[in-house]
């Protein structure tokens, strides 16, 4: 690794410790003002699926196969942020998929090119492999 990834690498690190300390600060805040209620310890990642939208899912679970300790940490501080209705939209795939990204988390998605070939949409990959298969006869 290249002292410019590294020094980037730090940097993420740096960011994302610097808005877990501001949300926390936010919450610390808000708990210090509102009075205390019984609330039902639900699932944060639960809670999450609730507001996904359209593909949100499918980034979130790239997301926690590809970075469990880091995912497992924006999925729980997205909740609260949630619970405590600072976030009150959808959150669809490209949405949280930028989120991730922002932090620092490259998390690689599986693309599907599909082009149309007699009317019917194929895989860009099957075209290429059908059609290097007639060149060869």
């Amino acid at each position: 690794m290249s002292e410019e990834d590294s020094e980037l690498e730090r940097l993420k690190a740096k960011r994302l410790a610097e808005m877990q300390k501001n949300i926390s600060i936010k919450q610390e805040t808000k708990s210090d003002s509102e009075p205390k209620k019984e609330t039902v310890s639900a699932n944060p990642r639960d809670s999450l699926i609730k507001v996904l939208g359209f593909r949100g899912i499918e980034v979130l679970e790239n997301a926690e196969s590809q970075f469990p300790n880091e995912a497992k940490m924006i999925v729980e501080k997205l909740s609260e942020l949630i619970k405590t209705g600072e976030i009150n939209e959808s959150l669809d795939g490209g949405k949280l998929l930028t989120l991730f990204r922002s932090v620092g988390l490259n998390v690689r998605m599986n693309t599907k090119i599909n082009v149309k070939q007699d009317g019917k949409f194929v895989s860009l990959s099957d075209k290429l492999s059908n059609q290097s298969r007639n060149d060869d006869e």
